[in-house]
C-alpha cells in the first residue's frame, strides 16, 4: 500500500480514535449525578454488579451510567462489592464514583444516640440509621455474656450510651459499634466526670441511672439540676423514720416497673407493684436507668443544685416545671392544687 493510501486511512482512523477517546474522557469525567446536591448510595450484603448499577441509575445519567458499566467490566469490581454508604457529589464523574465504590471509600453517618426508653426502641432507630438489622442490635443488648465484656449488663446497659452526635460507617458491624461505643463512654467519663460523681458519692452507672429519672421528670434542662438536688438529699437522708434511707418515690420509675409510660397520674394502687424499680418501696437506686439518660441530665447530678428541698410536685400550670417544698406539710399543699388541675382537665 502507498504512502499515500495509507495517509487517506490513517487520518480517519486517528479522528475516529480520537472521537472515541474524547467522548469516553466526557463520559468518565461528566457528572454523574443528575442531582445537583449530594446524593447517597447505600450497598448492602445482598447488592451485586446488577443491584449497584440499578442505584445508580435511579440518581445517575444514562451516558455515565454506561460508562460506569464500562469500567466494571473492565475491573473485578463485580467479585468484590463493598457495602457501605457512598456519597455521589455534583460534579463527580463516572471514574471518581467508580473508584470509591470500588475502594470501598464511603462516607460516614452522622448517627446521634436518641435518648430512649427501651433496648428495642433503640435497637429500632440504630437500624434506620445502619446497615446492621433491629434484631441483630437487638439481640446484641440483651445478650448477657457481650454485655459483661463491656463491663455491662442487661439492665445497666442503657448506661453506655452519651447520646451524643458521632461519625460512624453506615456499615460497621453490631460488635464494632458497641466496642465504638464502649470507647465514646471511657472518653466521656474522664477524671473530672469520674470526681465529680465520686463527690456525689455516685458511681458513672448510678450518675446514669438518676439522671434518666430526671429527664422522665421533666423536659426543661434549666429545672434538672434542682430536681438532681432534691433527691440526691433524699439518698443521703439517714434518721429514724428512714434508717435505710428516704425512698425515692420516683413516679417515672413506677411507670417503668409496669412498662406503661403513658400513665398521666400514679395512683396509689400502683406503688404495690413488687419491682426493684418500685422506688416507693425499695429505697435507694434502682438497678439500671430507666431509658438512655440524656446529657444534660447525667451534667444536672453532677453539677446539681444544693438546696434543702425534699419533695416536689407538678406545677398546677402544667409548665413542665414543678413546685418544691422542704416539709410534707409544704408538699402536700402542691400535691392538692396539682390534684385540683387534673381534676379539672378530667386527666385520669
Amino acid at each position: 500500500m502507498s504512502n499515500n493510501l495509507k495517509k487517506k486511512y490513517l487520518l480517519p482512523a486517528c479522528i475516529c480514535l480520537l472521537v472515541i477517546v474524547g467522548f469516553s474522557i466526557y463520559y468518565l469525567t461528566s457528572s454523574l449525578s443528575s442531582e445537583d446536591k449530594t446524593v447517597y448510595v447505600y450497598i448492602d450484603a445482598d447488592d451485586d454488579v446488577d443491584s449497584v448499577l440499578t442505584k445508580l441509575s435511579n440518581v445517575g445519567n444514562r451516558p455515565s451510567i454506561t460508562a460506569f458499566s464500562m469500567l466494571v467490566r473492565h475491573s473485578n469490581y463485580g467479585k468484590n462489592v463493598r457495602t457501605g454508604r457512598y456519597a455521589i457529589e455534583p460534579g463527580e464523574g463516572a471514574f471518581t464514583v467508580f473508584r470509591h465504590l470500588k475502594n470501598g471509600m464511603q462516607t460516614p453517618v452522622r448517627l446521634t444516640i436518641p435518648s430512649v426508653r427501651t433496648m428495642d426502641r433503640l435497637a429500632a432507630e440504630l437500624s434506620r440509621k445502619l446497615m446492621a438489622d433491629s434484631a441483630d442490635f437487638y439481640a446484641a443488648l440483651t445478650d448477657e455474656a457481650q454485655l459483661k465484656e463491656l463491663g455491662f449488663d442487661t439492665i445497666t446497659v442503657p448506661a453506655l450510651f452519651v447520646p451524643n452526635t458521632y461519625d460512624v460507617y453506615w456499615n460497621v458491624s453490631v460488635d464494632k459499634f458497641l466496642e465504638r461505643m464502649k470507647k465514646e463512654y471511657e472518653a466521656y467519663w474522664n477524671d473530672e466526670r469520674k470526681d465529680k460523681a465520686r463527690h456525689v458519692g455516685l458511681t458513672p452507672i448510678q450518675v446514669a441511672t438518676l439522671a434518666s429519672i430526671i429527664d422522665e421528670e421533666t423536659a426543661n434542662d434549666a429545672e434538672k439540676p434542682m430536681i438532681a438536688g432534691m433527691y440526691i438529699n433524699r439518698l443521703n437522708i439517714r434518721n429514724a423514720e428512714y434508717p435505710e434511707g428516704m425512698p425515692l418515690q420516683a413516679d417515672p420509675t413506677i411507670k417503668f416497673a409496669w412498662k406503661e409510660f403513658s400513665l398521666k397520674r400514679i395512683y396509689h394502687k400502683l406503688l404495690a407493684i413488687d419491682s426493684p424499680y418500685n422506688t416507693y418501696r425499695y429505697a435507694g437506686l434502682p438497678p439500671g436507668p430507666i431509658r438512655v439518660a440524656s446529657v444534660a441530665g447525667i451534667d444536672a447530678v453532677l453539677n446539681h443544685k444544693q438546696h434543702n428541698y425534699i419533695y416536689m410536685c407538678a406545677k398546677e400550670d402544667f409548665s413542665g416545671t414543678h413546685n418544691f417544698a422542704a416539709s410534707y406539710d409544704e408538699h402536700m399543699v402542691n400535691a392538692r392544687r396539682y390534684a385540683k388541675a387534673l381534676n379539672e382537665r378530667g386527666i385520669k
